[in-house]
């Protein structure tokens, strides 16, 4: 097994193996160091002896004795778990057929962490960290903050954790429906760095994007009534069913625009058409539910002059008042752009300067920078594309803005 492979079994394992410990030990940082201990053993041994035929068991066990020796060498620590343990379990034991219903236990650790003790963004946090796996540093660029603010919020959330002595258990179903936003938040932030890498040498990270959706697939089985799941499901397939025309044959980037759109999966296309139908139907829209209907009038169009781009801004509207934020700000403002010409997307923009959450965030630059080439403005363009040059996270999205400035330096 080269490099690579093994790189993938410990991102495809570590997640599984932290919930299972979690959920075994009833401690998140016994099971995050024992985890990291795991792999680096694995980073010792597979070389020499070969990758064993069940790499997952292999992990576990190894993690497991790490447990076990730790407990048994702290006496003390061993007592406050199980003291937690017996506690948690008195005081709110899991619901009848709770396995069956969360058939994977890093779903149940999704649960744990979008517990409502834990403030909304800590949740998304520490959830991205633990089962996802993403570094500190991608965590934070996800959510957009510093590295060292990321660092407090999942310091924070542990804590919060040990000190409310929040149980590591699946929720039971009236506690769902206050739970669920969270968790729609948490895969929704994983297929977003799946589907644009905040780091590294590639686009996209192919295995977080099908990782997200495969959950959000368990969530819709189990809440199927629920019809922001089937929005957040048909989001991530009609943004999916675009992967293999993002790139060119070198790995480089490939705008909507100039897509190969004969390359688009029309099976999840039409998955997530039929889902978009059930997310707008039997009452109010939801935010997850009309961005779908956005990608969906992407992905129906032959191509970017004849998309609806009325129909999307109308969408983006009810977007902003369902969700206000500076990224659908920015959003609407490219597709009033491509609606009523790219003075009118430029003067939104503008309005957004001193907005603080699109500091650092590349695509806003990237969209100043593209209007104004568009209106023969070259010099401020190239400045523009300058800035987003410095703020783009992947080698694919610095050689595409390297283009661009050629273009009009």
């Amino acid at each position: 097994m080269t490099g690579p492979d093994v790189e993938s079994v410990f991102r495809e394992e570590r997640g599984r193996l932290l919930a299972a410990l979690v959920r075994r030990f009833g401690d998140l940082d016994l099971a995050e160091e024992v985890t990291s201990e795991a792999i680096e053993a694995a980073l010792v041994r597979w070389p020499v002896d070969g990758v064993p035929p069940k790499p997952g068991a292999w992990l576990m066990t190894t993690a497991r004795r790490r447990a076990v020796d730790r407990l048994r060498r702290d006496r003390t620590y061993a007592a406050r778990l199980a003291l937690l343990q017996v506690e948690a379990d008195r005081a709110a034991p899991p619901p009848a057929g709770a396995g069956g219903d969360l058939p994977d236990e890093r779903l149940q650790l999704f649960f744990t962490c979008a517990h409502p003790a834990l403030n909304a963004e800590d949740r998304g946090a520490l959830t991205l960290r633990c089962l996802a796996g993403l570094a500190t540093p991608e965590v934070a660029r996800a959510f957009l903050v510093p590295e060292a603010t990321m660092v407090k919020r999942i310091v924070r959330a542990k804590k919060k954790i040990r000190e409310a002595r929040i149980p590591f258990r699946a929720p039971g179903p009236e506690e769902l429906p206050d739970r669920l936003p969270g968790v729609l938040q948490v895969i929704y932030s994983i297929f977003t760095e799946g589907y644009a890498a905040s780091a590294g040498p590639d686009l996209q990270r192919l295995d977080l994007a099908e990782e997200s959706i495969r959950l959000a697939r368990i969530l819709r089985r189990l809440l199927p009534a629920e019809r922001e799941v089937a929005g957040l499901l048909a989001l991530m397939l009609l943004i999916h069913a675009r992967r293999d025309a993002r790139t060119g044959p070198g790995g480089e980037l490939v705008l909507l625009d100039e897509q190969d759109r004969s390359r688009w999966d029309r099976t999840m296309i039409e998955e997530g058409r039929r889902l978009v139908h059930v997310a707008l139907t039997g009452g109010p829209p939801g935010p997850y539910g009309v961005q779908a209907a956005i990608a969906a009038l992407h992905d129906e169009a032959a191509d970017v002059a004849t998309t609806d781009w009325p129909q999307i801004v109308a969408l983006y509207d009810v977007l902003l008042a369902l969700a206000p934020s500076p990224i659908v700000e920015l959003n609407r403002a490219a597709a009033v752009a491509l609606r009523d010409g790219p003075e009118a997307g430029l003067a939104l923009l503008d309005a957004l300067a001193g907005e603080p959450r699109l500091r650092g965030y590349a695509p806003y630059p990237t969209a100043r920078a593209d209007l104004l080439h568009r209106l023969g403005r070259f010099a401020e363009a190239a400045a523009a594309y300058r800035e987003a040059l410095d703020l783009a996270g992947t080698e694919p999205e610095r050689a595409h803005l390297r283009r661009r400035l050629a273009s009009v330096t």
